[in-house]
């Protein structure tokens, strides 16, 4: 099955927010931000600003009817700044004027007046302060501290990882107008509708049944308008609730890149010993998150990176501390992987770093450390239906690994200009939202008279094709064409109550919950047949449209039956709530069984360096991956492909940079760079690796939008390697991206003057 929007897409006809059109008397707005990251607000300079053409009104946190707060786990995010502003391009004030250009003019004539304050930028800096978001947490397994004792090799170093612009084509942005009754509709750009109008109402000093919020579609979100999409649309309905106008705020790019959070910032320092046959025996790490001016999402993302400390390998004795630094930059949020990436990045650089001490190839050591069925992740639950060898395996054999890698060597023995790293990544994924409550969603299905169908759920279509996903449950329960089938907006009137589209688990809960009404639907029109045709019940099913009676055609078809069910007024309408059984996890203890399931994978990545320049090309990435049973292999290939390169971006090219006050350098699509064509591996090939399935699993298909991220890790390490291809002596520094200027400065810099690994005892180590 084809995905339902592309054509929609190719022709130019998908509705997107702002493509909405707009109301008579519709005001445009535009935000004025703080100039400085941290300071004290003494007061605002509006007086020009209101005089301007076009300017209607100009609303401040003293204009918010209900609470200036819209901080979901810790509130500690206002609206609009008051007292305070603690990052550059806060929210200060939301001008209205008649026209866009307007109000983004009457921005430029606002002065602030603010009493600077110290500015944190480093997360380090910023934990030795005592400034957290939260307290510390920390995962523990087995006994490290008496563990050392028994390892005959312990490295110890430091990982940082930079954060990553979300950069999805569509900006933030809402329109939101008046209803009757006092209330307000918002258009949203948002992957979570329900938190608009939990913040909204909340803003606006109502309830949430007066706030209703709508998604068409996102232009793109990877996270970034999982949370922080309130903004933007609880400004846009407090402008249409005090004016009684509608109001439509689209962010400029600029805008959007100096306002809005990133993927988080990491720096860590681990400590990893291994026993004389390189089997990882203790780890220890420090994860420092740099969260930002306020919570959003940060203490969930810091769960999750604990979570996938210890990435697809077992280690007996570990103990992952984690800390949330509060920092004067915009609130990072969630970012496709939600942690689990910066996680697993430290894990691999510290493998990575006792193969280089320890003389063998990375993958020696992550071979012999695969997750096996029986063992036990550091957070309590067990491990089961594990495909983390297989994959590996799979791709060993498939993608001739070792010959691969004799081949690599060959060429670096016979080139200087050009060298060529190889790398194994292999990933596990636990597919679930942490927070137990949050795995649960609803779906509203109607039977129309004349046989079509319409569905609503809580999922947000923004390109990964969940519509399209939707569409096929509904149809091969109910046994019809999908062409039957209408997928509605997302819409809080209709399901209430939502969780986010995130977290890999859209597709899993929101289409549990259309297979549960479909089949409930199913049920009852089977019964009403076997009622009017006299026939058993239990040989009864839908097949192409057609009721069949043991495998025959029945004296009727799906349109007959429906119409007949009408008739005799069996309800056609059938809500369906799903709740994922079997999870739970206790903070007290850091233990518990949080996730439906796992995914595995393994990706081989080869890269080329250019000696002279610091340039480099990926060559091919090959990958075995864990979908499942796939019954949309050709959108499920494409989430695989997509989020691959996304994840060679953010390790590669995709370089943030804020000043020490604050402000955004890479601030401009010439400053900030993301893979073009011209970026993807020349060879990408994605093998479908045979398993079951799992029954958590919407019809056994494995979730694919955030795993695949995480093989792009492996372009890291191979790059990594065709340095030290071309100067064993090197000692990169665990940090990414691994930019052009990073790899040159490592090809021709200085050397470290001491050796910064070390190593307990000096047991042989085996070649393989």
């Amino acid at each position: 099955m084809h995905n339902l929007d592309a054509a929609g897409h190719v022709r130019g006809e998908s509705q997107y927010l702002d493509d909405i059109p707009v109301q008579r008397g519709t005001l445009h707005a535009a935000v004025y931000g703080s100039p400085l990251a941290h300071g004290v607000l003494q007061g605002l300079h509006l007086e020009r600003a209101r005089r301007a053409p076009g300017v209607v009104r100009i609303l401040t946190a003293a204009d918010i009817p209900g609470e200036n707060q819209i901080g979901g786990i810790v509130p500690d995010e206002p609206l609009l700044a008051e007292g305070h502003v603690h990052f550059q391009g806060q929210p200060v004030a939301l001008v209205l004027a008649e026209t866009e250009p307007q109000a983004r003019a009457a921005v430029k004539l606002i002065e602030a007046d603010i009493s600077p304050l110290p500015i944190i930028t480093d997360p380090r800096v910023a934990a030795a302060q005592g400034e957290l978001i939260v307290p510390p947490r920390t995962f523990r397994l087995g006994d490290p501290a008496t563990a050392w004792a028994e390892c005959a090799h312990i490295i110890e170093g430091t990982a940082e990882n930079g954060g990553q612009e979300h950069l999805y084509i569509e900006t933030q942005g809402a329109y939101a107008y008046p209803t009757d009754g006092g209330g307000v509709r918002v258009h949203s750009s948002t992957q979570g509708p329900t938190a608009v109008q939990r913040h909204t109402a909340r803003v606006l000093g109502t309830g949430m049944h007066k706030v209703e919020v709508d998604v068409v579609r996102l232009g793109g979100g990877f996270g970034g308008k999982e949370d922080q999409a309130t903004t933007w649309g609880a400004l846009a309905a407090l402008g249409a609730y005090v004016l009684r106008k509608p109001v439509k705020l689209v962010l400029p790019r600029h805008d959007d890149l100096r306002m809005t959070g990133k993927r988080h910032p990491y720096t860590s320092d681990f400590k990893l010993g291994l026993s004389a046959d390189l089997k990882l025996l203790a780890y220890e790490v420090t994860f420092y998150q740099n969260a930002g001016a306020a919570a959003d999402l940060s203490p969930a993302v810091l769960e999750r990176t604990l979570f996938h400390a210890c990435n697809t390998y077992f280690i007996p004795n570990v103990r992952a501390t984690a800390y949330s630094c509060r920092t004067n930059l915009p609130p990072n949020t969630a970012f496709r992987g939600f942690g689990g990436p910066q996680g697993m990045f430290v894990i691999e650089s510290a493998i990575a770093k006792a193969a280089e001490q320890l003389g063998v190839p990375a993958y020696d050591i992550q071979r012999r450390n695969l997750l096996q069925d029986g063992q036990v992740f550091p957070y309590g639950q067990r491990v089961q239906d594990c495909n983390a060898t297989q994959s590996w395996q799979t791709a060993a054999e498939k993608f001739q690994l070792e010959q691969w890698q004799a081949e690599v060597d060959r060429f670096n023995q016979t080139h200087y200009t050009r060298k060529r790293g190889l790398a194994v990544m292999p990933i596990c994924f636990g597919i679930s939202f942490t927070k137990t409550a949050m795995n649960q969603a609803r779906a509203l299905v109607h039977i129309y008279t004349d046989g079509t169908v319409g569905v609503s759920t809580g999922a947000v279509e923004m390109g990964q094709g969940v519509n399209t996903k939707m569409v096929q449950v509904a149809a091969r329960t109910l046994g019809i064409s999908p062409g039957r089938v209408r997928l509605e907006t997302t819409n809080t009137t209709r399901v209430a109550n939502t969780s986010p589209s995130a977290a890999s688990a859209t597709a899993d809960l929101n289409g549990k919950a259309v297979e549960m009404a479909c089949q409930a639907l199913r049920a009852r029109l089977m019964r009403h047949a076997a009622d009017e045709l006299k026939l058993q019940y239990e040989g009864l099913e839908i097949r192409d449209e057609q009721v069949l009676d043991a495998g025959r055609p029945a004296d009727t078809d799906w349109e007959k039956l429906v119409s007949s069910a009408y008739w005799k007024r069996v309800s056609l309408t059938e809500n369906a709530h799903y709740a994922t059984p079997d999870l739970w996890f206790d903070q007290t203890q850091e233990k518990g069984n949080p996730f439906a399931y796992h995914v595995y994978g393994t990706a081989v990545v080869q890269a080329t360096v250019d000696t002279v320049r610091g340039t480099y090309d990926l060559d091919a990435v090959r990958l075995v991956h864990d979908f499942g049973q796939s019954f949309t292999p050709g959108i499920d290939r494409g989430q695989i492909e997509g989020g691959l390169v996304q994840g060679l971006g953010w390790m590669t090219m995709e370089e943030l940079i804020y000043n020490q006050e604050g402000r955004l350098l890479s601030n401009a699509l010439s400053t900030y760079k993301v893979p073009d064509l011209y970026s993807v591996p020349a060879v990408l090939d994605v093998e479908f690796l045979e398993t079951p399935g799992h029954p958590n699993a919407i019809l056994r298909a494995k979730a694919v939008g955030e795993p695949p991220l995480m093989y792009g890790l492996g372009a890291y390490f191979a790059i990594r390697n065709a340095v030290r291809a071309f100067r064993p002596e090197a000692r990169p520094a665990f940090s990414a991206p691994i930019t052009p200027e990073k790899v040159l400065l490592n090809l021709h810099g200085p050397l470290p003057t001491t050796q910064p690994v070390t190593s307990a005892g000096s047991a042989a180590v085996p070649a393989s």
